[in-house]
């Protein structure tokens, strides 16, 4: 039994020793591919990313139809025919 708990442990070492080697690789090429990057240009990055995601979300609300502009015409009738009188509240006294 423990020859086989020797045998586990030694095997879990070496696969975590490669899984860390294989990790710092790949922070590695990460760190080596970003090197020119400035500040500057990734804030420039960052504003076109969320100038492009608000133009995503408007084109699947028109597509969906929640920005449809029929809805849009209909409240702008709604509101100026509220602005210019012509929806009148009930005059006379409800109930008792």
């Amino acid at each position: 039994m423990n020859q086989v708990l020797l045998y586990v442990g030694l095997i879990l070492a070496s696969v975590s020793f490669f899984l860390c080697l294989y990790a710092c690789l790949r922070v590695g090429k990460l760190l080596n591919s970003v090197k020119g990057l400035e500040w500057d240009t990734v804030a420039t990055l960052t504003g076109d990313i969320g100038t492009i995601k608000k133009s995503i979300q408007t084109l699947n609300n028109r597509i969906n139809g929640l920005n449809s502009p029929k809805l849009n015409d209909e409240l702008l009738n709604y509101a100026i025919k509220q602005q210019n009188g012509a929806m009148h509240p009930p005059k006379q006294d409800l109930g008792g």
